[in-house]
């Protein structure tokens, strides 16, 4: 199982940077995105989405003995503190907050860019807990599709061993079929050719882990939460 996990994570991260690469160039001023567009959206919530992904990552670690859940976990946390590094960096680079404009929310860029792309308003969230209730919602803490809740949070900072294990894995899997979701929908909104790269490779990277994850549960004697 350790080899396993070392192989799954390298090709997921190799999967993230080499299709954020591209030519290395930063986004050209002439393809500056507005505070309202699809970009600066994604960047804005992904950046929040990946800083929960880290926070759990290092719950885990400080739980468990176990060296496979902690190479994964040691791997996320990198990899989305990276990524995170990145979104706000870009955000930076375009003179844009790191807030949303007044009266919208958090995923309000699906929908928002969904209406010039007839047919796609709404469609990558399908399946996402709670997505139709996105607009002014705080599902304890949950502000996007697959973050834990303030509850599941501290569920977490309880658990100790197998247990801590089994829950970060599961909160772990929705957290990322949400992240999945999202990043897909940049791949498909987003007009900055080094911003829909990364997303494409997160979609990929993720994935990825979204199997070994679904292996690492049934060694346990556990399932994806339904």
């Amino acid at each position: 199982m350790g080899s396993a996990v070392a192989l799954a994570l390298l090709f997921a991260g190799a999967a993230t940077v080499a299709s954020a690469r591209g030519d290395g160039a930063p986004p050209a001023a002439s393809r500056t995105p507005t505070a309202r567009s699809a970009d600066a959206g994604f960047a804005r919530d992904m950046a929040v989405h990946h800083q929960q992904a880290v926070e759990m990552s290092f719950l885990v670690r400080d739980v468990t003995r176990d060296e496979d859940v902690r190479r994964l976990a040691y791997d996320i946390a990198q990899t989305q503190a990276n990524q995170r590094g990145m979104l706000l960096g870009w955000l930076d680079l375009w003179e844009l907050p790191k807030t949303a404009p007044d009266g919208q929310g958090p995923m309000a860029w699906m929908e928002e860019a969904g209406d010039s792309h007839s047919g796609h308003s709404g469609h990558d969230m399908h399946g996402m807990d709670g997505t139709a209730e996105m607009d002014g919602m705080d599902r304890d803490g949950a502000l996007m599709p697959g973050m834990a809740t303030r509850t599941e949070l501290a569920r977490l900072r309880a658990a100790r061993g197998k247990q801590a294990e089994i829950l970060f894995l599961q909160l772990m899997t929705d957290h990322h079929k949400g992240g999945v979701a999202m990043a897909r929908g940049c791949a498909e909104r987003c007009t900055v050719p080094v911003e829909k790269r990364l997303a494409q490779g997160m979609v990929e990277a993720q994935r990825s882990e979204l199997d070994l994850m679904a292996d690492m549960l049934e060694a346990r004697g556990a399932a994806p939460r339904s």
